[in-house]
């Protein structure tokens, strides 16, 4: 039986920390019959979120894996991924973006837009998905739907078009009203489960005229017909709207912008009919593969589930049965007992069991089709790996992987400990690309790398608890790097005579520095003066140069090396004699090209009563910060900076002895910038006096 794609949706829930995701999801799973009580974030029934299945995500409050989850509303199959609202979890809103249809954007009514909804919105464009705008928390103290609505124009540049008002707002928030109907809708019973429909209240009519009218006139630009019919005068009947809406919203050039409380159980049915109404079908959606039989030619992937299987591997999971892989296929169908390959490794996979989950619970299936999110076990694969049967060998494109930012050393506590973490470091760095582990050869400590404090500490815990591997945390260390700052040029010779043959090998040329990317090799030799199966040993040699930097140790980024001349020997050039060569000439030339030393550069932002406002930018002066930007909300005060990460160690102790606990920041990688001349001596000294001391 052949299931119709019109009537699946796979959305994404994507916020600021603290807007409500997880909450939201709860009531949408309540409201659609997948659970049968609400349980809070930060519930005292000691139960949590369904969706937070993790301990530590219960005991903490936040999300720090995304979930899957499924249910059905009005006929329609919802595939729903809660993803965390923590930029040090940013790889879960990513790989989650990367496999949905649309996505709901989710904004705290007092709030408005907060650094992570640019982040976030950031990625939803990145990915072109269609999305729409949820404004929850309206019952609290200070909630402005259109202030915020303003915002989403001014600060994400999206086409925001309300398509409901509050009835009653903060304490008096009861319903709302439906623009599109023109009706009142008011959420009644214990749980907002009672929907009723009414007339719009008199003090409401003006404004609700004067709503619909923006939204004619936006929505009236994608559909000739509402054109049309809004000229005629009279009724306009309400299927145009919602299909020019809709299509808007799939073009990315409009956003529709509902309006709620999730706590208090208002507007989530209507919030869901939109999901149904307005996001879009597998069908609607344009996804790509790239074919490698055929030079990676680009090819419309189907949505036939008769046509050749194509699925991606977006999320990794060590659960208690084993490996859990995770994949969204986009054509063919996925079968118990079928054979796939895995493109990237050339295996075949028999698939022995085929799930469909609902947070950390799962339910047995035989069969999945275009369109369909599940889990399959016992997969050796990557995050990002693409399968398809056996006829094709086609690979999606993979998701952006953001750089760390920070490194801890980590030593186990007893030997029993070391093969424990071993384990635990293996499958971490297997299912979170953006944590990544090495040991440092010169000190044999193992150092493990991220996108936060907060990520760090999370897996360090995640290690004593699930692995019983007790660590030893170090300091934190700066992810630093080096650059070079003019053009140099190197003439090196790299000669070795001993018995037998020798080794030889010149490379000339120059190095200079390179605008955007990290490294670059250019060929300009001519007349054979390296044979051309010693040039990629010149790339190699320059390559492994990049590693460590002669000023402080630290990898070197930006750099574009340029061989133009050199020389060869019949007998003793090889290889090894150019790789040697070319490393000889990249130092030669490092030292001349004005290397400097590069911090990573944290975009800060820091909300807080504006009593505190002084103390606070005194806090960010102190650290080397710079204020770009405060903006005063009331009573609240939102100060926007750039501060190097390794002034920012410990800083949430101390705004919160600061603020008397009432001011919060978060932080977002934002850029390399070369680390100031005083101080450079000192960092390098303290560099240098760290790895003398291991």
């Amino acid at each position: 039986m052949k299931r119709d794609l019109e009537k699946v949706r796979n959305i994404g829930i994507s916020a600021h920390i603290d807007s409500g995701k997880t909450t939201l999801t709860e009531r949408i799973l309540f409201y659609t019959d997948k659970i049968h009580a609400i349980h809070e974030v930060r519930g005292k029934d000691g139960v949590g979120a369904t969706m937070d299945s993790m301990e530590l995500e219960k005991e903490r409050g936040i999300t720090i894996q995304s979930a899957a989850t499924y249910c059905n509303w009005d006929g329609y199959d919802v595939n729903i991924i809660d993803t965390p609202g923590h930029v040090d979890f940013t790889i879960e809103v990513e790989r989650a973006l990367r496999v949905l249809d649309g996505a709901v954007l989710i904004l705290c009514s007092v709030g408005g837009v907060q650094s992570q909804s640019i982040t976030v919105n950031r990625q939803m464009t990145r990915y072109k998905v269609p999305r729409i705008v949820f404004i929850n928390k309206c019952d609290r103290t200070g909630a402005n739907p259109d202030r915020v609505t303003g915002q989403i124009r001014e600060k994400l540049k999206l086409n925001a078009v309300p398509m409901q008002i509050p009835i009653g707002l903060e304490g008096d928030l009861v319903g709302v009203v439906d623009l599109v109907k023109m009706r009142a809708i008011y959420y009644e019973g214990d749980n907002g489960e009672i929907i009723r429909e009414d007339d719009i209240p008199v003090e409401l009519q003006a404004q609700a005229d004067e709503k619909r009218e923006e939204l004619l006139d936006a929505a009236s630009m994608f559909s000739d017909d509402l054109m049309e019919s809004i000229l005629d005068g009279g009724d306009v009947p309400t299927d145009l709207i919602m299909s020019a809406v809709r299509r808007g919203t799939l073009a990315l050039e409009m956003v529709p912008v509902f309006i709620g409380s999730a706590y208090k159980n208002k507007g989530v049915q209507a919030l869901l009919d939109s999901v149904i109404s307005y996001l879009p079908a597998p069908k609607e959606i344009e996804n790509i593969a790239l074919d490698l039989n055929n030079n990676e030619e680009e090819k419309v992937l189907s949505n036939d589930p008769d046509a050749p299987l194509v699925c991606l591997a977006f999320k990794l999971e060590d659960g208690r049965y084993g490996q859990l892989t995770y994949v969204r296929t986009y054509q063919g169908t996925l079968q118990k007992g079928d054979v796939i390959i895995n493109n990237r490794t050339g295996k075949k996979v028999k698939i022995g069991r085929l799930v469909r989950m609902h947070s950390n619970e799962m339910e047995e299936i035989d069969v999945a089709g275009p369109g369909d999110i599940v889990a399959l076990f016992g997969v050796d694969c990557a995050s990002g790996d693409t399968f398809t049967s056996a006829d094709i060998c086609m690979s999606m494109s993979s998701m952006h992987v953001p750089a760390p930012v920070i490194s801890l050393a980590i030593k186990p506590v007893d030997n029993k400990t070391s093969d424990n973490m071993s384990k635990a470091l293996n499958r971490f760095t297997k299912e979170d690309p953006t944590f990544r582990t090495f040991v440092d050869h010169e000190t044999g400590d193992t150092i493990v790398s991220g996108m936060g404090e907060l990520h760090l500490e999370v897996y360090i815990e995640r290690m004593k608890r699930e692995y019983d591997a007790e660590v030893v945390a170090g300091a934190p260390q700066v992810a630093y790097r080096e650059t070079i700052t003019k053009k140099a040029e190197f003439n090196y010779t790299h000669k070795k005579q001993t018995g037998g043959s020798g080794q030889f090998g010149r490379v000339g040329g120059y190095m200079e520095p390179l605008e955007e990317g990290e490294y670059e090799f250019v060929d300009k030799i001519v007349g054979g003066v390296i044979p051309r199966e010693f040039i990629s040993s010149c790339d190699k040699g320059f390559t492994a140069s990049l590693n460590k930097g002669a000023l402080a140790g630290f990898p070197v980024t930006g750099v574009r090396c340029v061989i133009n001349d050199g020389a060869s020997h019949s007998v003793d050039s090889s290889d090894v004699a150019f790789q040697l060569a070319a490393k000889g000439a990249f130092k030669e030339g490092y030292f001349k090209a004005g290397p400097v030393l590069m911090e990573p550069i944290m975009k800060v932002v820091v909300e807080g009563p504006t009593e505190f406002q002084g103390g606070i930018m005194g806090s960010i002066n102190q650290r080397r910060g710079m204020i770009i930007g405060t903006l005063e909300e009331g009573d609240y005060t939102v100060i926007e900076s750039e501060v190097p990460l390794s002034e920012m160690f410990g800083y949430s102790t101390v705004l919160r002895s600061l603020t008397q606990g009432k001011a919060e920041f978060t932080m977002e990688f934002a850029r390399y910038n070369p680390v100031p001349k005083g101080i450079v001596d000192d960092v390098i000294a303290e560099i240098k006096k760290r790895r003398d001391k291991k």
